[in-house]
């Protein structure tokens, strides 16, 4: 009898395998099915905290052993060889389980990987499982601290460009109206809001409202309404943060330069250097934009963010951080990039804008350290406005946040003109506006015995 060549017995070896794993009716599935539809965030050079695993079953669900699974490399950044598979052929266990170990290469970019039974392609139900893993730089931290740090100096700085400009614009005609303000507390509301625009600063204003009591140039009394107004005029700037106009920064900038470099008129140098001083305060929002981006998938952070929810612990926070950047413009600057990064919702935001409202006041508090009677109640009035309008609306946090929801673009809408990630900070700056609104609203009409209060409390 003639031989069999062995090449024919290996091919039919083979196809008596393929036939009888086609019996079984087998289907590679993995254990958290949505892990693997969804990118997967890690750092470059990082070995992945869990294996790239699936099982094999049969017709009746049942866990199949013994089962040769392969695993891949599909894709991977350019020029990158580093990435390894621990195990690339590896057969299910009693369970029907194929598990790898990857450790990833040093470039950052996407990664994908497969899983396959082995030399069995046709059947519908086995097709490649696929992993895609998203690799941060591995020196992402570093660069992340240095754009926030460098991105928050030029947003700063350009506050100050924009503030100094307009103030050599109008600022003297600024202080002659702030000095000659009548008694009208609508009026002085309207001042305060005015002048509080025009300078970028509520905590500015107030130190001003300090200085001039000091100088006996106006009254304690005189000076209430135009706290309040000062309240108001501070959300423009976070209205117009919100427009998200980062992408014409450069243009911006370029456009400013022009006025304050080229122009001989100085009225024109000083709207120059105002336009050159908002385009790098829109600038800085950029690189602090791109810098924050890999905090998105770090979910480390985002737990974080999810206890600002704590309305005790936002407000705490936003506090101190205003407290010490001396602004609140710089810190609801940060709030709102976070929350263009979709990092942050409205409820979490809002405990925030009750801090940085209360951390405004610090600069208030130190300008009035070694003056007069007077002026330290001028900073105790910025001060109790805040932290009474704080205790009042604290306790109704959800229904203001639907409130600012309901003057706000709506979702839909946000996603016709400008995506989805635009109305949270709108939201967000709609918030600040109407807290503020509503606070000078509901203190207005009680100026006077607020004033006789303070005085009373401070007399002696």
């Amino acid at each position: 009898m003639k031989k069999i060549p062995l090449y024919i017995f290996v091919l039919l070896l083979n196809l008596s395998l393929f036939a009888q794993l086609d019996s079984l009716g087998l289907q590679l599935k993995t254990p958290a099915s949505e892990r693997h539809t969804q990118a997967i965030f890690t750092t470059a050079g990082d070995t992945l905290k869990q294996p790239f695993a699936v099982f094999v079953i049969d017709s009746s669900n049942s866990g199949v052993p013994n089962i040769p699974i392969v695993f891949g490399i599909i894709s991977q950044p350019e020029n990158e060889h580093r990435t390894k598979i621990h195990n690339e052929l590896v057969y299910t266990d009693s369970s029907g389980f194929a598990r790898t170990n990857i450790s990833l290469g040093k470039k950052a970019g996407t990664y994908i990987f497969s899983a396959r039974i082995k030399d069995y392609h046709d059947h519908e139900k086995t097709k490649p499982i696929y992993l895609t893993i998203k690799a941060r730089e591995p020196s992402w931290v570093f660069i992340l601290a240095s754009g926030v740090i460098g991105g928050l100096g030029l947003f700063l700085l350009g506050l100050h460009m924009l503030s100094t400009g307009l103030k050599k614009t109008a600022g003297n005609k600024m202080r002659a109206i702030l000095s000659k303000v009548t008694n009208n507390r609508f009026v002085a509301v309207g001042i305060g809001a005015l002048i509080t625009m025009v300078i970028q600063s509520s905590s500015a204003t107030t130190v001003m409202l300090v200085s001039f009591v000091k100088a006996k140039l106006m009254t304690f009394t005189q000076t209430l309404g135009i706290i309040l107004g000062a309240a108001i005029g501070t959300t423009i700037t976070l209205q117009l943060i919100a427009f998200k106009i980062t992408d014409f920064a450069l243009l911006i900038i370029g456009i400013g330069f022009v006025f304050y470099f080229f122009s001989k008129s100085k009225k024109f140098r000083n709207i120059g250097e105002s336009i050159l001083g908002f385009g790098i305060l829109f600038f800085g929002m950029y690189i602090m934009s791109d810098a924050m981006s890999p905090l998105r998938t770090y979910q480390p952070f985002i737990n974080v963010l999810l206890e600002l929810e704590n309305p005790l612990l936002g407000i705490l926070i936003g506090t101190i951080l205003t407290a010490l950047l001396q602004s609140s413009s710089a810190f609801l600057g940060i709030v709102l990039i976070l929350s263009m990064q979709g990092l942050i919702t409205l409820d979490a935001a809002i405990p925030l804008i009750f801090g940085a409202n209360i951390g405004t006041s610090i600069t208030a508090i130190l300008a009035s350290i070694n003056a007069n009677r007077d002026a330290k109640r001028v900073a105790l009035a910025h001060t109790l406005f805040k932290v009474v309008a704080v205790l009042i609306f604290v306790w109704f946090i959800p229904a203001f946040s639907e409130f600012t929801k309901m003057v706000s673009p709506s979702i839909e809408s946000a996603e016709v003109l400008a995506g989805s990630n635009s109305v949270i900070p709108r939201q967000i700056a709609n918030a600040h506006t109407v807290f503020n609104v509503l606070f000078t609203i509901l203190f207005l009409p009680f100026l006077t015995p607020i004033a006789d209060l303070i005085y009373k409390n401070s007399s002696g």
